[in-house]
């Protein structure tokens, strides 16, 4: 499928997993624990409200493409919603190829601004069981939020 006619290089797509981490709420050894939603508030400043990964400078958000997870879980790694330290998986639209200063809509209001590729940590490491050079550049990418609103799984992703 050429990315034309898969909607990637209209830059577009659809939001297919929320992930969060309770503050508060982590059980001993469980470093990745994540819990699914099916709609939230990205809150300026922080990320997803309540998230304890949330409201460190530019590090608010972790986003990952499907796609790449699927690729990611066919070599081994966990790959279900969460697992690999995301909190937002886009469908259709490959975040790995956009830039820094890039912008992403979800739905009617929320916008968030690339930062960084995201590149893993020893974390990552240790819970995968497989180093972070094997899932370079397929980690998905680091942002901020820069208009907070609501949104929910199934929300059309647009880049602006």
């Amino acid at each position: 499928m050429s990315d034309i006619s898969s909607g990637k290089a209209q830059g577009q797509g659809s939001l297919s997993s929320i992930v969060y981490k309770p503050e508060g709420k982590s059980p001993v050894g469980d470093e990745y624990l994540r819990v699914p939603l099916q709609n939230t508030k990205l809150v300026v400043g922080h990320g997803i409200e309540g998230d304890a990964k949330g409201g460190s400078g530019n590090r608010q958000l972790n986003v990952m493409t499907a796609e790449t997870m699927t690729d990611l879980s066919g070599e081994g790694f966990q790959a279900t919603p969460g697992k690999m330290g995301e909190q937002l998986i886009v469908s259709g639209l490959d975040v790995d190829l956009l830039s820094a200063g890039s912008r992403l809509q979800f739905g009617n209001q929320a916008v968030i601004e690339i930062v960084e590729p995201r590149t893993g940590c020893g974390k990552f490491e240790k819970y995968q069981g497989k180093l972070r050079g094997e899932a370079a550049g397929r980690l998905g990418m680091i942002a901020k939020v820069v208009t907070g609103g609501e949104i929910t799984v199934g929300d059309l992703v647009v880049v602006v």
